[in-house]
């Protein structure tokens, strides 16, 4: 129904600079761009903020971020324009600059595969957590990870966080690499003790399983920076596979509803997030900078094919 359908608040447009230079190549693996050209589908689960690509390269020239990852979100359902056209403006001002991770339905043919690599497409995206972004049913993820196994391709998971331990034999069967985003919703007040956790732990340790260490908003008690109670959770996740962890924005931020009942313009200077200090607490997440620079350089090279 229309009206269940959720605004999102915009994120800091002038966001402050981060505390620390980032190294060269550093990598933003987790980016929506949201234009009014593109139609959104009826059936999604919120209303974006216009955030558009002239607005995503202001936010990365601020942070000192060089290259990008597009990841599809799900009010685009399977239409990938917006991504697409984002990294062809990208790639064409600055060779090897962004990469795209898709939605597909099991439709689609090689020539179609074929077509998304050369324009910089590394992975699709399956999300559980908003079925307008899942139109591939789960017995049919074994034929996709086959169909994507000859290049090189990788499956991106979103899910229910309560949902990682009936996932667990999916996921281990695998025999294409996976990622996970937004520390797998796993909530920080249950503790990296909690099974959940731990599980995700063993997907980091098993060698297949590459984590965003993105959306804390989504995963801590407060919406908004420092999320305190969000660091043992990355410490841990880094300590067990720093070479499979990437860092990422989540711009524009677009689980950021706004309270039911409040106009966006009541609440926005009190909600919104800025990305200035959002970067900063990678430096508490890591503190050391060759840590800091595996995960927003080195890994991110390797999961997304950046030369």
């Amino acid at each position: 129904m229309i009206d269940a359908i959720k605004n999102c608040l915009p994120p800091v447009r002038e966001p402050r600079r981060p505390r620390v230079a980032l190294p060269a190549g550093a990598v933003d693996a987790h980016v929506h761009v949201f234009e009014q050209r593109y139609p959104l589908s009826p059936g999604r689960g919120y209303t974006p903020p216009e955030s558009n690509l002239a607005d995503l390269k202001h936010l990365h020239a601020t942070l000192g971020i060089e290259r990008v990852v597009f990841t599809q979100p799900s009010v685009y359902g399977i239409d990938n324009s917006a991504i697409l056209d984002g990294m062809a403006a990208l790639n064409a001002e600055t060779p090897n600059r962004a990469r795209g991770v898709v939605a597909l339905d099991m439709k689609f043919s090689e020539k179609t595969l074929e077509d998304l690599e050369k324009r910089g497409v590394r992975g699709v995206r399956l999300n559980l957590d908003n079925k307008g972004g899942m139109p591939i049913g789960m017995d049919e993820i074994p034929e996709l990870a086959a169909r994507l196994r000859p290049l090189g391709w990788h499956l991106e998971f979103l899910f229910p966080g309560k949902d990682i331990l009936e996932l667990m034999p999916l996921f281990t069967a695998l025999e294409v690499p996976m990622s996970i985003a937004h520390f797998a919703y796993q909530p920080a007040t249950a503790g990296v003790g909690a099974p959940g956790f731990q599980a995700l732990l063993e997907l980091a340790r098993r060698g297949n399983t590459w984590i965003k260490i993105s959306g804390a908003n989504r995963v801590s008690r407060g919406d908004l920076p420092p999320y305190d109670d969000v660091k043992p959770m990355a410490h841990a996740l880094i300590a067990a596979a720093p070479e499979r962890i990437v860092w990422g924005t989540d711009w524009p931020h677009p689980n950021s509803a706004t309270p039911q009942g409040r106009k966006v313009t009541d609440v926005t200077p009190l909600l919104q997030i800025d990305d200035g200090r959002l970067l900063n607490m990678l430096t508490v997440w890591a503190p050391d900078a060759a840590i800091r620079k595996k995960i927003l350089v080195d890994n991110p090279a390797r999961l997304y094919g950046f030369s």
